[in-house]
């Protein structure tokens, strides 16, 4: 640009020295290096170029565009750039200090896009510079295609990584019409479109999860995808690095290019922390000081990394009871419970379970390829009247297993539930424990067992598993086995 403060000829001069190219072999050493460097790649660059000065003459001009023209450089150099290039508009950016951008210009029969910026220096316009973007609309219409096509490709690949992490659920999928679910749905729905964290209870199985989708697909965050980890379900020892991510060489076993935590993979996005109630002590600290200072560090790291995070937390604890015991930090319970949603027990909604039933029905028909349709009287009597103490979860478990059951009818019967079901419509005199296979009572017995020393341990999935004498990996398929929260 130092060009543009000689005269014309001095010009002309100026651009005549930077005529060695760098094609020529010459050597190049300091300024004189750059300056052929510069002329090289403005000769060779793809888009057409021309420069003018504040009067409109033509100050450079690189070679493609001469050849298009036909002229040379030399001829072009130092004439009015009305001379040189048809309808161009160049004299009068210079004069109305005005960019124009993706302007139509016809030259030669060709219709082109050509940008046109001025040039400032020190407050008042001293040039102007000319690019065609496009030299012709085919080559528009070709780009914009490869750009829509990039796009859709995009939103192709967010669509099933989304699919891939369980992103579809709206709140159209969760089903029912009994009040204290729409309340919660409803509440659900307007929390959806703010910032605030929010707190879900509710017993296992009532729906948590299903909840947290619904609320980030129904969020300006829906584009991302929701991350979700169970607070519960890692070992402590590793839950850190889940979370926060890790460099290079943190410790033994690190992959060598280190990796990212939940929390940065969760950038502009939500989390979903599962089982928040069994997240321990120390850890507590550490997301503290995530939603305080907005950033994390990974371990051994030595810098931190700025997020914009949504926080989704869910228990089926007592966390203020538990904030009293000192089990919980009451200044995080309070930074995640901004807006705390009660989903319902299956018990308490009752209404909603014939309706759930013909929803899983269809769900798990297609999905198992079989064509059951129908619920005999006496079968959704006993749905309706068991209590469900797994919730929805467990009302799942059940349906598929009937259906596994069914050889040639197209209807659940009262026969292939199981026998703690069909028992409840027993009278209370029947003998219950005599009902149903061997296998069932003892897997009932097993069930039961499970749940009360989870119970008796607050949820704690180690000492449950020690308190039963078996290991945390077969708690946690049997917990799954029998539609309890893993």
């Amino acid at each position: 640009m130092f060009l543009i403060s000689l005269d014309k000829k001095a010009k002309y001069f100026a651009f005549n020295q930077l005529n060695g190219s760098i094609d020529s072999g010459q050597p190049f050493e300091g300024k004189e290096f750059l300056l052929n460097l510069y002329k090289y790649i403005f000769d060779n660059v793809y888009n057409w170029v021309v420069v003018v000065d504040d009067e409109g003459y033509i100050v450079m001009i690189n070679r493609c565009y001469c050849q298009f023209i036909g002229i040379s450089q030399e001829e072009a150099i130092g004439k009015h750039v009305t001379e040189v290039i048809e309808n161009t508009r160049m004299h009068i950016v210079v004069k109305t200090g005005h960019k124009e951008i993706g302007d139509i210009q016809n030259i030669k029969g060709n219709q082109m896009i050509a940008d046109r910026i001025p040039i400032f220096q020190k407050g008042r316009i001293i040039g102007a510079v000319g690019t065609v973007i496009f030299k012709n609309l085919v080559e528009l219409d070709v780009y914009v295609k490869k750009i829509l096509r990039m796009e859709n490709q995009i939103e192709f690949y967010k669509e099933e990584l989304k699919k891939a992490l369980g992103g579809d659920y709206t709140f159209s999928n969760i089903v029912g019409y009994s009040d204290k679910i729409i309340r919660a749905k409803e509440l659900a729905g307007k929390v959806a479109a703010t910032k605030s964290n929010v707190m879900l209870l509710g017993e296992s199985g009532t729906g948590k999860e299903l909840f947290a989708h619904a609320i980030h697909n129904a969020s300006s965050r829906a584009d991302y995808p929701l991350i979700k980890i169970n607070c519960g379900a890692i070992p402590a020892e590793l839950l850190e690095s889940e979370l926060f991510g890790y460099e290079s060489g943190a410790f033994t076993g690190a992959k060598k290019s280190g990796k990212p935590g939940k929390f940065e993979l969760a950038n502009k996005s939500t989390i979903f922390l599962d089982e928040i109630g069994d997240l321990p002590y120390n850890m507590q600290v550490k997301i503290l000081r995530v939603i305080q200072e907005r950033e994390v560090e990974r371990i051994g790291g030595i810098k931190s990394y700025k997020i914009d995070v949504r926080i989704i937390a869910a228990t089926n604890r007592d966390l203020a009871e538990m904030v009293m015991k000192k089990q919980f930090r009451e200044d995080l319970y309070y930074r995640l419970n901004v807006v705390n949603i009660r989903i319902p027990p299956l018990r308490e909604r009752k209404d909603d379970i014939r309706l759930l039933t013909q929803y899983l029905i269809k769900k798990l028909s297609k999905e198992m390829n079989c064509h059951v349709t129908e619920v005999s009287t006496e079968a959704m009597n006993a749905l309706v009247r068991y209590n469900w103490p797994g919730n929805i979860r467990e009302l799942a478990n059940v349906i598929e297993r009937a259906l596994n059951f069914i050889e040639k009818e197209a209807t659940i019967m009262v026969e292939h539930l199981p026998y703690h079901i069909r028992g409840e419509i027993r009278d209370k005199g029947s003998n219950y424990y005599q009902e149903g296979s061997l296998k069932e009572i003892i897997e009932e017995v097993e069930k039961k067992a499970i749940k009360n020393a989870l119970k008796e341990t607050e949820n704690n999935k180690y000492k449950t598993a020690r308190k039963l004498g078996i290991s945390r990996t077969s708690l946690y398929e049997k917990m799954k086995k029998y539609g309890l929260e893993v």
